[in-house]
């Protein structure tokens, strides 16, 4: 009996003895990051001794994947707030505003028109036009500073995402091995150790587990890809640019790199790393591209205008912004040497959407052209091209639609190249003035329009438009001058009817318009729809009555040019889309201007909004967490205690059972 009270006491000192140790554990690791709280467990032998204890880890396993998921969403909007709200407050400075700088340039164009003659209001002009120029170039230079930091920050923390991939696929082969002490409690020490990794990696990227053999859990990233598999194999990130060697992109190695690296779905990543691609590609992307293409679709609109005109020197208008000309980014994969670039067809600026474009050389002279949103994935139809004396535009193109592109493809071209064109972005920090000349500012129209003052009728020409000065009706010069001189509209007797006279010797043809006599010349058909200008007659002409339309000679106080050059604020020049092509995708400078500023800031309020949100649901899943896994000081205090009682109790019996055991020793001698 006393042999059987013996070997009952020293079972109850020995589990009373790992009760205590496993509570010591516990408290002294109740800050220790990652551990999970331990509990020992005995079973009953039979005879009624108990054997050796059981520690296991308390962890509800839903709770901890929905807490990693949690980390990475508040993460990912964590990561986007921080870095948008950079940007956010830069465009909403006024000092930054190019909104500012806009109104600056047209409002000195409007003094230019109240003294058309005066070189001082056109000198105002080019020196708010060179201010506009400073203010985009600055504007667009610190939202490319942001990508160049973007790029570091993307290298930094893919470096730290690989360091934990490889760390869990080290302690998941520990714990494959079964490593650990007679109680679990090294082994114990590992799983915590790699939990902890899994829950630090699902900070960068988000993360889902699948309990592999032996122990082991097998990592994927949300998008589907694995990074941590069966004995310790793992995929890596790695980053690289192509086409563009200064945008990085984040892809997966496969087999140490020695097979094709995996494409990553960046648009779904989430993460610190799904954070600062969504910053990069929502926001600077997105916002760069557009100041481009505003930018280009007013210097366009300017460039046109003016060439309509008569500047101060009685030539003919030129240019008054550099359009910028893109080189295209080349595909490692390329087999040709054709270089490609491109920029706006003249006169086509309106027709430029906010992308950058896949350019495909598809056969001989023929390309396909796409329009890629900011992750770089393609839009809409493929627009396909021919490609003339190296040049593609609309023109070339099927549906005479390109984009507003005009592309220049170099030599060497092979069937399958492809390249990249980010002509917004790269447009947007390359503006110059094509002049500072005053004089180059053409206000006045080239052509004007006279009544003879002997007509008995109300006729007048109400309005003239000039449209294309390099047409066969205009003679550049020098001097400028009409092609055929001056054109004399006459009335005849027949109704709706008028001869029309003009050239050198000069040639009358009679012609008969249609009421209202809009459009004359286009109405009276060749040659006179040729010549680049036209007029409308409104009124009653009577028989005899003319008209003469003739070059503005010293049209000096003019500024019927101006005028329009003015009205360029208020057209719908910028479009919103690559995928719409009615007039309903189109909005004015400012209005471009202010949608910029407003998607970039309610993007960042949409951020905090979201980060709030997902900062209260990790809180509440580490609360649910924790209150499994996490050490009580107060529970772990009151089991302490209670196995301290036990083992005194045990020990009690251990003392009797020894005092029995030598009693009966004694009787027996």
């Amino acid at each position: 009996m006393s042999f059987n009270l013996l070997n009952i006491a020293n079972s109850g000192v020995r589990a009373s003895s790992e009760l205590l140790q496993t509570t010591s554990k516990n408290i002294t690791n109740v800050n220790t990051e990652g551990y999970v709280r331990e509990r020992t467990e005995h079973r009953t032998l039979f005879d009624n001794q108990v054997g050796l204890g059981q520690t296991f880890r308390l962890v509800n396993s839903f709770a901890q994947e929905q807490l990693n998921r949690d980390i990475s969403n508040a993460a990912f909007y964590n990561q986007i707030v921080s870095e948008s709200a950079r940007v956010d407050s830069l465009f909403a400075e006024e000092s930054n505003s190019l909104g500012t700088s806009i109104n600056s340039l047209f409002g000195s164009l409007q003094d230019s028109l109240n003294q058309p003659s005066s070189n001082v209001s056109r000198s105002l002009f080019f020196s708010n036009a060179q201010g506009y120029i400073d203010q985009l170039n600055r504007l667009s230079g610190i939202v490319f500073d942001q990508k160049t930091i973007v790029n570091d920050q993307l290298e930094i923390y893919a470096n730290e995402a690989n360091s934990l991939i490889t760390k869990i696929s080290e302690l998941n082969l520990s714990i494959a091995s079964g490593t650990s002490g007679p109680d679990g409690s090294a082994l114990n020490s590992t799983i915590n150790q790699r939990d902890l990794a899994i829950k630090e990696l699902s900070e960068y990227i988000d993360i889902e587990t699948l309990d592999g053999p032996n122990g082991e859990k097998l990592v994927f990233m949300g998008t589907g890809e694995a990074v941590v598999m069966e004995d310790g194999a793992f995929n890596l990130f790695s980053i690289s640019g192509d086409p563009d060697p200064n945008f990085k992109d984040l892809k997966l190695d496969v087999d140490s790199g020695k097979a094709i690296p995996l494409e990553v779905n960046t648009s779904v990543l989430k993460g610190k790393i799904g954070g600062l691609l969504a910053y990069r590609e929502e926001i600077l992307i997105s916002s760069q591209n557009k100041l481009g293409q505003l930018s280009l679709a007013m210097a366009d609109a300017f460039n046109q205008q003016n060439r309509l005109g008569l500047d101060g020197d009685g030539e003919l208008g030129g240019d008054l912004f550099t359009i910028p000309t893109a080189g295209a980014y080349s595909y490692a994969a390329n087999t040709g040497t054709a270089q490609v670039s491109g920029t706006i067809e003249p006169g086509k600026g309106s027709e430029l959407p906010p992308n950058d474009f896949l350019i495909e050389y598809t056969a001989v002279n023929q390309i396909t052209v796409t329009a890629l949103d900011s992750y770089g994935d393609p839009i809409g139809t493929p627009i396909v091209a021919a490609v003339a004396a190296g040049q593609a535009n609309s023109g070339t193109a099927v549906g005479g639609e390109l984009f507003g592109l005009q592309i220049n493809v170099g030599a060497g071209a092979a069937v399958g190249d492809k390249f990249e064109l980010k002509l917004n972005s790269e447009a947007s920090t390359s503006f110059e003035l094509a002049t500072m000349r005053p004089e180059d500012l053409a206000l006045a129209s080239p052509i004007r329009t006279n009544s003879d003052l002997a007509n008995r009728g109300s006729g007048n020409i109400a309005s003239s438009t000039v449209s294309d000065t390099t047409a066969p009706g205009f003679n550049p010069g020098p001097p400028p001058a009409l092609a055929n001189g001056t054109i004399t509209l006459t009335k005849t007797a027949n109704p709706n009817e008028f001869t029309i006279t003009d050239g050198a010797p000069p040639v009358t043809n009679t012609v008969v318009l249609t009421p209202p006599y809009d459009n004359v010349l286009a109405q009276a058909g060749a040659p006179y729809n040729t010549y680049g200008f036209d007029f409308n007659l409104e009124g009653i002409a009577e028989t005899g009555d003319s008209f003469t339309i003739e070059f503005n000679t010293d049209g000096f106080d003019d500024s019927r040019n101006g005028l329009l050059l003015a009205e360029i604020q208020n057209r719908e020049l910028v479009r919103s889309s690559a995928i719409v092509t009615n007039g309903d995708n189109l909005t004015k400078i400012n209005e471009a201007y202010g949608n910029i500023v407003t998607d970039v800031g309610m993007k960042t309020a949409q951020a905090k909004t979201n980060q709030v949100a997902f900062d209260a649901l990790a809180n509440q899943s580490n609360a649910w967490y924790e209150s499994i896994s996490g050490v009580n000081l107060d529970e772990e205090a009151a089991n302490l205690l209670r196995y301290q009682q036990s083992y005194a109790a045990a020990a009690k019996i251990l003392s009797t059972a020894s005092t029995v055991f030598d009693t009966i020793l004694n009787a027996a001698r």
